[in-house]
């Protein structure tokens, strides 16, 4: 299946030493090692304390400068604060006209891989093409994987490693500084990540409740679904316990790229 993501914007960061324009703000390495033509990079733009602004998957666009895709509702303030850590560098940020396309249970489809994990299928920018399925198809489709995505993120609120970042390709930890780095690397060093976003199955239907219970005590927060899979925001002293949203069972379901328990977390 193909997907047009119209939930989804590009934008292009061009001139001087973008390379290195973007190494010292995010949290993984484009480095021409790193982020080349095949192979596209999942990053996030932090604040000074470790928490999201903004995530995007950025391509190598060659002389065009670097791509960034980002959700639409991120895009805007993620141009804003580029722009402020630019100063007076000859950079410049930009939309730029080309849409994002996601690729799933295509065997035969030769594009670079989603950066966050390969069962995602494949990602890629283009002016246009032909599709058979929505944008809505794609999310129910990681949503199944129990892949968190940006409108599952709470701005200046979560931290990155809640995010699923290390087990997802989301950051580097031998790169060198980016904002935010001190505390992404405390809670790595520490393997203590309290809370975490983590693949849920649900009583279907739905209703309106969001909160999830264990016992009398809030658990955390079902913060997207599609029918009996869900993405929700745990703490992972409640991982193992009995778990209720509006009263009906919900069971954490670990799947093979998220260890069940990383060390430290019990």
């Amino acid at each position: 299946m193909i997907a047009y993501l119209d939930d989804r914007t590009v934008l292009v960061v061009s001139g001087e030493d973008v390379r290195g324009f973007l190494n010292g703000l995010v949290t993984n390495d484009v480095s021409e090692k790193t982020l080349t033509h095949e192979t596209p990079v999942w990053a996030g733009l932090l604040s000074a304390q470790g928490k999201y602004l903004a995530d995007m998957i950025l391509y190598d666009g060659g002389e065009a400068g670097i791509f960034i895709d980002v959700h639409k509702s991120r895009a805007d303030d993620l141009a804003k604060r580029l722009r402020m850590y630019r100063l007076r560098r000859a950079i410049d940020i930009a939309p730029s006209g080309l849409r994002v396309f996601a690729g799933w249970k295509e065997r035969t489809l030769s594009r670079p891989s989603d950066p966050r994990l390969p069962a995602l299928g494949q990602r890629w920018l283009a002016a246009g093409g032909s599709v058979d399925a929505d944008a809505a198809a794609w999310h129910a489709w990681r949503i199944g994987l129990g892949v968190p995505d940006t409108p599952d993120f709470e701005i200046d609120k979560t931290m990155w490693l809640e995010t699923n970042a290390a087990e997802l390709n989301g950051v580097s930890f031998s790169k060198g500084c980016y904002v935010g780095q001190e505390n992404t690397a405390r809670m790595n060093w520490r393997a203590k990540v309290n809370k975490r976003f983590v693949p849920v199955m649900l009583a279907d239907p739905v209703g309106e409740e969001r909160t999830i219970m264990a016992g009398d005590r809030e658990a955390g927060t079902l913060r997207s679904f599609e029918g009996a899979h869900g993405i929700a925001y745990l703490r992972m002293e409640y991982a193992d316990a009995l778990l209720t949203l509006g009263g009906h069972p919900v069971s954490v379901e670990w799947p093979e790229w998220l260890p069940r328990r990383a060390e430290g977390e019990d």
